[in-house]
């Protein structure tokens, strides 16, 4: 199994919002590097949900539950999506200052890479993120 985080901003699409509508594709990646990371996740990986700007905490842990294909928002045939589904909601969000207090998460994209908006994470930094949600 393989993990990562994906940023949205709340005002376009929330964690609340996403847990409505149940499943979403996640579309609007214009960025190579962040497009190939989609383009790696399969069925079952587990995705954090984390609100971008507003808030600037990871709320949520969703999953993938279909793999990439043609973006259906745009015509551009390298941009793709993912389908994700919800999981569960964190009993208290980690924000970012969080993150960047926590040693042991020093060197995660969230971190190292602040606008890349979807990002792979090691088991053990998603293992520590659900620990600082959920402890």
């Amino acid at each position: 199994m393989n993990y990562f985080l994906v940023k949205s901003e709340p005002f376009k699409y929330s964690w609340e919002q996403f847990n409505k509508d149940g499943e979403t594709f996640w579309d609007g990646v214009r960025n190579y590097q962040a497009r190939n990371n989609m383009k790696s996740m399969k069925v079952g990986d587990l995705v954090l949900f984390y609100h971008s700007n507003e808030g600037k905490e990871v709320v949520g842990v969703a999953k993938v539950v279909k793999e990439y294909y043609q973006d259906p928002t745009t015509e551009d045939p390298k941009w793709v999506v993912v389908d994700l589904a919800p999981v569960e909601t964190l009993k208290k969000p980690v924000t970012l200052e969080m993150v960047k207090a926590d040693e042991f998460l020093q060197n995660i994209a969230l971190v190292k890479q602040g606008r890349l908006s979807v990002m792979p994470l090691k088991q053990e930094e998603f293992d520590r993120i659900l620990e600082l949600g959920n402890g």
